[in-house]
């Protein structure tokens, strides 16, 4: 007894729970629902576009050389100083005067090309479009070694495609030159050297003109050298945000024959948003026909967010279909219980029973517990209890009765009824996870009564991590009775 007491004065002791209230399930199916979007990872090519609206919400600070930067000495730093100063509180015309003049002034400066950019950018920011452009041609023409040329390429490309929009014939000229594959010289480029103004230029000629930008996007994807399959990924990306049977034939076509198994991924994701009974054809064909398991992977996501009868049809096939494998049927029932029907509830239940690999039967109860509903609720809680089934199964439908708001008072009424001690150490943890006053009180009664010593325990242990005053008066009572 002795040793009770001087654990249940450590839980006193301690100033933090040293098991967080909030348990790790949640997480895990964030973990697996974040699986279905690695085809996002196509986005990753805009960064330079992205990295321009970020600028909008930060203060600009000019980082890139820190060599001029404390140079005191330097004959640009008033100016440049004066011209942040401007850009920073939103005076974009004294700003691109000012860099403007620091270029003028000082032509042969390390900041004169970087000046160029920011004049231009300032312009871009009060809609001064055509004299932003000059800037950035400029500044290609004298400044090859500017720090900035990259970023100058990507705010070229989006301030060509708002003068294409106008009606701008140079502005959809340079798009469409710029959104043709080249063919590199020698070696493969860098994937983020060049690539990145070309799918700018791609994109921003789609939002101008669809029908002249899917032929070029036709083009660049009909490439099959292994050079290109960086741009190829990222077009699969630019096509896909145009609705229309063409943009339904090109994925299609991607998803079958492109020979970079990532870039036959990007087109399967996105063949989910076309949602046709074609694209539906096309993921089930992939689903049984394809030897790859990640592209087989990314089928099943297309089609669970594809929401219609057949598509959940042919995943409620491939998670019976046991020459797949176990690890493909598992996202199949995964993403059936992210689909919250009763069809699907009531096949997974019916398909606990058909599977024998304990992975997959977890599965099963996880997917159940995810739909919610008194059908699934009571089901978990059958399996719970059925002696029959492996103990570990019924631990893990016990926790996730309990987990997904399962009735308290048949929660508690289940300790007594209970033998087996694993079980009854599974409930304790239940409880200790509800925050109902009922809960609770079933805590207070094992710790003060049940003739386990271990139980006991484990119930004096979970009593310390509550903040109820109600757990710290019954811990201080069994420490002086």
């Amino acid at each position: 007894m002795q040793a009770m007491y001087l654990m249940v004065a450590a839980v006193l002791g301690m100033q933090q729970p040293i098991v967080p209230r909030t348990v790790a399930p949640a997480l895990a199916h964030a973990q697996a629902a974040l699986q279905g979007l690695d085809a996002l990872d196509v986005l990753d090519g805009l960064d330079a576009l992205d990295a321009l609206d970020a600028l909008d919400a930060l203060d600009v600070v000019d980082i890139r050389d820190p060599r001029v930067l404390r140079d005191e000495q330097d004959p640009t730093d008033s100016l440049w100083r004066a011209a942040r100063r401007a850009f920073n509180r939103g005076d974009y015309a004294s700003a691109a005067r000012l860099y403007g003049e620091l270029t003028r002034r000082y032509p042969d400066a390390t900041r004169a090309g970087d000046g160029l950019y920011w004049a231009a950018f300032a312009l871009y920011k009060n809609d001064d479009l055509v004299r932003a452009r000059s800037l950035l041609f400029t500044q290609q023409e004298r400044y090859a070694k500017a720090a900035t040329l990259r970023d100058g390429y990507a705010l070229l490309a989006r301030i060509q495609t708002a003068l294409a929009k106008q009606g701008d014939s140079e502005a959809a000229a340079w798009l469409t030159e710029h959104a043709q594959p080249v063919e590199p010289a020698r070696g493969c480029p860098d994937e983020d050297d060049e690539d990145d103004v070309r799918v700018a230029a791609l994109n921003g000629l789609l939002q101008m003109d669809a029908t002249n930008a899917l032929p070029i996007l036709k083009k660049v994807l009909a490439k099959r050298d292994g050079c290109s399959a960086g741009l190829r990924r990222k077009a699969v990306f630019v096509v896909s945000q145009k609705r229309g049977g063409e943009t339904e034939d090109i994925l299609l076509d991607v998803a079958r024959n492109d020979p970079d198994s990532e870039v036959r991924q990007q087109a399967v994701f996105w063949l989910s948003q076309v949602g046709s009974d074609r694209a539906v054809t096309a993921l089930d064909s992939i689903l049984r026909g394809s030897t790859d398991p990640e592209l087989q992977d990314k089928a099943i996501f297309a089609l669970s967010q594809i929401h219609n009868a057949r598509a959940a049809q042919i995943l409620r096939d491939y998670a019976t279909n046991e020459r797949a494998s176990d690890e493909a049927r598992e996202k199949a029932i995964f993403w059936l219980g992210q689909q919250r029907s009763p069809e699907n509830a009531a096949f997974l239940r019916g398909l606990y029973a058909k599977v024998t690999g304990e992975d997959l039967k977890e599965k099963v109860i996880f997917s159940l517990s995810q739909m919610g509903g008194a059908d699934n609720g009571r089901w978990l809680m059958d399996i719970a209890l059925n002696e029959r089934e492996p103990v570990e199964m019924r631990k893990k439908a016990l926790f996730w009765a309990g987990q997904t708001g399962g009735n308290l008072e048949q929660l508690v009424g289940l300790y007594d009824r209970m033998q087996d001690q694993e079980m009854k150490e599974q409930l304790i943890f239940v409880y200790s996870q509800r925050h109902e006053a009922a809960a609770l009180d079933q805590l207070i009664r094992i710790a003060k009564t049940e003739q386990n010593k271990e139980l006991r325990k484990k119930a004096i242990f979970w009593l310390g991590q509550s903040h109820d005053p109600r757990a710290a008066q019954v811990l201080l009572e069994i420490i002086n009775p």
